[in-house]
């Protein structure tokens, strides 16, 4: 994130005493990325931020994968993953179900209803999509309240909860990096603004409210960290003698902010666009693309939906948020399902959806597109919510059938 910002308390010169009313000296920490190299921020903590006084194991969330072998397209049923009422036990650290993941990102689904434990992913940045439901996500930084459509971007190592605060279920969808999400690189000048054909630009983008101290003991922080464990992860339980949301100001260009998919302005042509234009943000070895709402290909004899492709580097997902999909037109894939298009299979729209799409002007459909230059591998929450049908759906019968 290049763009700057202060917020609260702060010295008029960085590196140099700030102290409270009563003369105590507030503490600064620099939260930096690429060792002291790129974006950072630098928070003042009325406590010593380092300070700990009990630490324990956390286990994490089933992290094991089993490959997408036999290689083949996939349809996952993600409502599947949580029936009834049981969401309202659930917070959005613990109860999330991991769906698919490779060593660069790995995608998750939660559906919950109770307030989140203190957390801090020290792997990567988190994106999360807000499918449904509303929360307050209070930070180190500040709070950021959120809902349906609301992308939510949280650097690597930010200290959060998540706070449900509607009466019903809150659907994330959690991209998880290994590394740090931003915007495409071709959508930024050099110094970092947005330029003219990028698809949304800062205006758009919600940063946290001012911070507030929280005056708290003995607080628990949940940690994602590297480790031995599956997907080369662990999980550690910090307890810290003060409440982390002790921030009495903070500046620079590093901080959590949301950004809401209703304000993506998509781009159009007069024939059928390839998917790049509708990516929203990248991270190493991954991209994010969004579809949404749009008028589309107005050449006499266009034809809306996608051509069959091959991703030869790629595995393509896609996220069914809402609306009506076109080229997915008589698979079975609705609101709330997975589409699994792995590099090595040629995919494309349901035959029946070409001549269907023909003359159509507008499609009213919304998803979310993560596309990996390395295979998936299917979570738990993956192979439980697979269909097992979905290969089949172009040819109309099954293996051999």
């Amino acid at each position: 994130m290049a763009h700057y910002r202060a917020a609260g308390s702060i010295p008029p010169k960085r590196h140099t005493q700030h102290r409270a009313p009563d003369g105590s000296l507030y503490r600064e920490e620099l939260m930096g990325e690429e060792g002291f190299s790129s974006d950072s921020s630098l928070l003042y903590h009325a406590g010593v931020p380092s300070s700990l006084v009990d630490v324990r194991a956390w286990e994490l969330p089933d992290q094991s994968t089993t490959p997408n072998q036999p290689l083949l397209p996939r349809h996952l049923k993600l409502h599947d993953l949580f029936p009834g009422d049981g969401w309202r036990s659930l917070d959005a650290v613990t109860g999330r179900r991991l769906v698919l993941g490779n060593g660069d990102v790995r995608i998750s689904y939660a559906v919950v209803g109770k307030t989140s434990p203190l957390y801090r992913n020290a792997v990567g940045d988190e994106c999360v999509f807000v499918e449904a439901g509303t929360a307050v996500v209070e930070t180190v930084f500040g709070d950021l309240t959120v809902g349906p459509g609301d992308y939510v971007l949280l650097p690597r190592s930010t200290t959060h909860r998540w706070v449900p605060t509607g009466d019903g279920p809150l659907r994330l969808y959690a991209i998880e990096a290994n590394g740090h999400i931003g915007p495409p690189k071709r959508y930024l000048s050099k110094f970092g603004q947005f330029l003219e054909h990028s698809p949304y630009c800062e205006r758009d983008l919600r940063p946290p409210t001012e911070p507030r101290v929280v005056e708290e003991t003995d607080v628990e922080v949940y940690l994602k960290h590297r480790g031995d464990g599956p997907g080369g992860l662990a999980g550690t339980v910090h307890v810290v003698p003060q409440h982390p949301f002790d921030v009495v100001g903070w500046d620079g260009c590093l901080y959590p902010y949301a950004f809401n998919v209703a304000d993506f302005e998509p781009i159009t042509g007069r024939v059928h666009q390839p998917p790049p234009v509708h990516q929203v943000f990248e991270g190493s070895g991954f991209v994010i693309c969004n579809f949404v709402p749009r008028k589309v290909d107005y050449h006499p004899l266009s034809i809306p939906v996608p051509y069959y492709h091959s991703n030869v580097d790629s595995d393509e997902i896609m996220f069914y948020v809402d609306g009506d999909y076109e080229a997915r037109k008589g698979s079975g894939i609705g609101k709330g399902s997975i589409s699994v298009h792995p590099g090595g299979h040629s995919h494309g729209p349901q035959p029946s959806a070409i001549e269907g799409s023909l003359g159509v002007e507008y499609f009213d459909e919304l998803a979310v597109m993560v596309d990996t230059f390395r295979p998936l591998a299917l979570g738990e929450g993956g192979t439980a919510s697979d269909d097992g049908a979905y290969a089949w759906s172009w040819s109309g019968r099954g293996p051999r059938g």
